[in-house]
């Protein structure tokens, strides 16, 4: 059963006392409230609730996650276009160009790097099809020929030299599965069968590693193939160089042109001859970068920062005809809610600034978040609290999480209070903190943009309401939303910045915050 946050919901007055004191300054009407439910009762809201539609969101998500964008995919046109359509909404919002060179946009590099199609693998005399009939799991410069080492089992590495050897074998399952019902399982599972295999072969010093598919890995070769396909994405400067003595490791269909690739590869004849070579370039992505002034003239420079990234996973495998993964919760949901919040914040400013940043390359590894953390665009310690979100509009309608809210994923306990007392007050979320453990399989805390802040020491908060079956598939449509979630999910995020943002004391973070890994 999750867990709930009962036991935190009075323990800090003075977050509750912040949050309505300062939800009065603002000019609304009637005494100020002493608790968040005579808040509730009396009327005291953020004073531009109503300006989040649920027609709104709609509209924008189904531009969002339309199939003109193709899915957004970091560094490809659409990802472009889709933070172009953003800065064009933020700028109708009516909030100021916060990126580089006076503009809303913050580019920055990406290197990729794919197996080149013109790469030839050839097994047992015959000509293998990239993509088709074999899969190299990483980008990897290599040459390899002569015979095929076939081992049965872990248990032939004791049996023989196989330094500078070709080896082949069946795919062996990974000594410790994925977790029943994990995201994406197939995929992990073959990602840590790879794994398994290279480790230990590598030891051996063999050449080249040729491993042949089992059933699981053939019923999931379609989006782990893919991946594959697309190769590796990285900081530009960030990944080390790979070089010519990394094993190149071949995951191979279990039968090719009607033969058992099993049967081939353990002929005594058996040969292979690899030659691999490896496309690298440089492309942009791009984090949308906009800000909406604060009213105070003590605290108008700093600013609260509301996160969510733009791009998703382009066009891919496709599932019953339909090839693009349009990504409507992920994260086109928060994309749409952070443009909701700021036609909010600018017809009413609160104390702060608030800051907008659409992260993009999120899908390749935080990419555009570590960007902006390690190079921001404004002072960084203007930035008193980051409010991500992704994923905001599936699953139950009163059912909600809040990552970074209990140790050790915590880093403000008061951040984490002003949000809560936000929910209590108007949301009315049931919280789920059972995926914010460090337990937890999914390890849901470390795949999103809150992630860079919270290590460069600045408090970092995750809303989300959790994973669901259509997570990275290409049936994550517009028209599965809830939409009357989705509002209620904006508007405790643009609650919870609101009392952050007119809180005098900004949030701090917990002295002893140490992520598990």
């Amino acid at each position: 059963m999750p867990t709930h946050f009962h036991s935190f919901l009075n323990k800090r007055s003075l977050a509750a006392a912040s949050l309505l004191g300062l939800l009065a300054w603002t000019g609304c009407s009637g005494p100020v409230a002493k608790t968040t439910q005579e808040a509730a009762s009396s009327g005291l809201t953020p004073p531009a609730f109503s300006l989040i539609k649920e027609e709104d969101l709609r509209r924008d998500l189904f531009i969002m996650a339309s199939d003109s964008l193709r899915g957004r995919r970091a560094g490809e046109t659409e990802e472009l276009r889709a933070a172009a359509w953003t800065a064009e909404r933020a700028r109708e919002a009516g909030l100021k160009p916060a990126g580089d060179d006076g503009t809303y946009f913050q580019f920055f590099p990406l290197r990729r790097r794919q197996i080149s199609p013109a790469s030839q693998i050839t097994v047992d005399g015959q000509r293998l099809v990239l993509g088709q009939d074999v899969w190299v799991t990483s980008p990897v410069e290599a040459a390899a020929k002569g015979p095929v080492v076939w081992l049965s089992s872990f248990a032939d590495t004791t049996r023989q030299s196989l330094r500078g050897r070709i080896v082949a074998m069946p795919l062996v399952p990974p000594a410790t599965l994925p977790a029943p019902g994990m995201s994406l399982w197939g995929y992990r599972y073959i990602l840590s069968a790879v794994r398994q295999h290279t480790t230990l072969l590598t030891r051996q010093g063999v050449a080249a590693i040729l491993l042949v598919a089992d059933s699981t890995t053939e019923a999931n070769l379609g989006f782990a193939g893919h991946g594959f396909q697309e190769g590796t994405y990285a900081l530009e400067g960030a990944q080390a160089s790979v070089t010519s003595l990394a094993v190149p490791v071949l995951l191979l269909r279990s039968r090719v042109a009607g033969q058992a690739m099993a049967d081939r590869l353990q002929k005594k004849a058996a040969s292979a001859s690899l030659q691999l070579n490896v496309d690298s370039y440089v492309y942009p992505s791009v984090n949308v970068v906009a800000r909406a002034p604060g009213a105070d003239p003590a605290l108008k420079s700093e600013h609260v920062l509301f996160s969510g990234h733009h791009d998703h996973d382009g066009v891919g495998p496709a599932i019953a005809g339909d090839s693009i993964w349009n990504g409507a919760d992920d994260n086109g949901t928060v994309s749409v809610a952070m443009l909701a919040i700021a036609r909010a914040w600018k017809q009413n400013p609160g104390r702060r600034a608030a800051l907008f940043v659409w992260h993009g390359a999120e899908e390749r590894g935080l990419l555009g978040s570590r960007w902006f953390a390690e190079h921001p665009t404004v002072k960084k310690e203007s930035i008193v609290a980051v409010l991500n979100g992704d994923m905001i509009g599936r699953n139950a309608p009163d059912s909600a999480a809040l990552l970074g809210s209990i140790k050790p994923h915590r880093n403000s306990a008061a951040l984490v209070d002003m949000a809560l007392q936000a929910n209590q007050a108007f949301t009315h979320f049931t919280v789920d903190t059972s995926w914010d453990e460090a337990r937890h399989p999914e390890g849901w805390y470390f795949r999103s943009d809150h992630l860079p802040y919270a290590r460069a020491g600045i408090p970092a908060i995750f809303f989300t309401t959790l994973l669901h079956p259509d997570y990275h598939t290409p049936k994550d449509e517009a028209d599965r939303i809830d939409y009357k979630k989705l509002a209620r999910m904006t508007r405790w995020m643009y609650a919870t910045g609101w009392a952050v943002s007119n809180t005098p004391q900004r949030p701090t973070v917990d002295p002893d915050f140490k992520l598990e890994r």
